[in-house]
Order: structure tokens, then sequence, then C-alpha cells
């Protein structure tokens, strides 16, 4: 490439896509709340390392720096985009509704390693009665101590069930007061 090639490139007559990436760049840090310093220790962390100031560059130097293969591979691993998003013409969404998606994205992956963590605690339960169960057996002289014990854990179990799905806590559900079940 000529040096006159390369400083058309970079003024007015670069490719759009160039256009895009920077356009996407800035708006997805600007989504997350990052300040250009954050992006550059995210992009150090995930192994593509670039200065604060490039990325500022990037975003609104006159005329802006171009974005080389590498960096452009570390923005789509920080940011959990494909290339063709990054490079792709940018979305007409404002920066609060893609804060809102990437607060309902990073809570709905919280929801879900907690629900496998629930679900695992679960299934440990269940084997824990299970394991009683079998003690009870072995053990014919505690057999009824320990039903008995249980019935009063399933009893005091079943209070608090009631206290949280009580029809009190499904009217103010109704009236938009309480969110609603995640289940």
């Amino acid at each position: 490439m000529s040096s006159k090639e390369g400083t058309t490139r970079a003024g007015p007559d670069r490719p759009e896509p160039e256009d895009n990436v920077a356009a996407r760049i800035k708006l997805e840090r600007e989504a997350r709340g990052w300040s250009t310093v954050t992006l550059a220790e995210k992009m150090a962390e995930a192994g593509h390392p670039i200065n604060q100031s490039a990325i500022w560059r990037i975003e609104s130097g006159k005329p802006r720096r171009r974005v080389n293969l590498d960096e452009a591979l570390g923005f789509c691993k920080v940011f959990g985009i494909s290339m063709p998003d990054l490079s792709g013409p940018p979305l007409k969404i404002s920066v609060a509704a893609r804060q809102l998606i990437h607060l309902f994205t990073e809570k709905s992956k919280e929801y879900l390693a907690q629900k496998d963590a629930l679900d695992q605690l679960h299934q440990e339960v269940r084997e824990a009665r299970l394991a009683l169960f079998a003690y009870a057996e072995d053990h014919p002289e505690q057999k009824d101590e320990i039903e008995e014990l249980l019935r009063a854990h399933e009893t005091a179990e079943g209070k608090a069930w009631a206290k949280r799905t009580h029809p009190a806590f499904s009217e103010l559900r109704k009236q938009g007061k309480l969110p609603p079940p995640l289940s």
C-alpha cells in the first residue's frame, strides 16, 4: 500500500466497516459504563493489549486510528460479540437501552449460576434424606425418633413455604409491588 493510499484510508474515504468498528467499540464501551482505561485493562486481560489513548483515537480521533486484526479480535472477545457484529452497521439503539440489555444479560448469567448451585444443593438434600432413611432402616431402634424429627422439620418447612406463597404476596405481585417469582 502506498503512503498516499494509507492517507486516504485514514481520512474520509476509509471503508465503511472501519467506521462501523469505531462506532461499535464506543457504543459497547459506553453501554457497560467503562472508561477507555477500563477497556484497555480488559483488553490486556484478554491477551490483546492496547493503550487507553489508542482506544480514544479509534473512537474519536481526527482522523480515527485504524484497528488491526488482533485488536478487533480482542474487542470481540471482551464485548462477547462476533466479528460481523463488530464491523456491521451500528445498531440504532440508545446507550441507555444497551446498558439495560447488558444489565439483563449479566443478571441472567448470575441467575443461571445461582440456579445451578441451588439445583446441586437440592440434589445433596435428597441424597442426605436417602442416607437418613437408610440409617433408620439399619438402626430400627432409632427409626421412630428419626421419623418424628423429620415430621417436625417438614412442618416447619411447610410453614416457611406457606409464608412465601401466601395470597397476600400474590395480590402484591398483581399490583406490581413485588417482582414475579422466578420459577
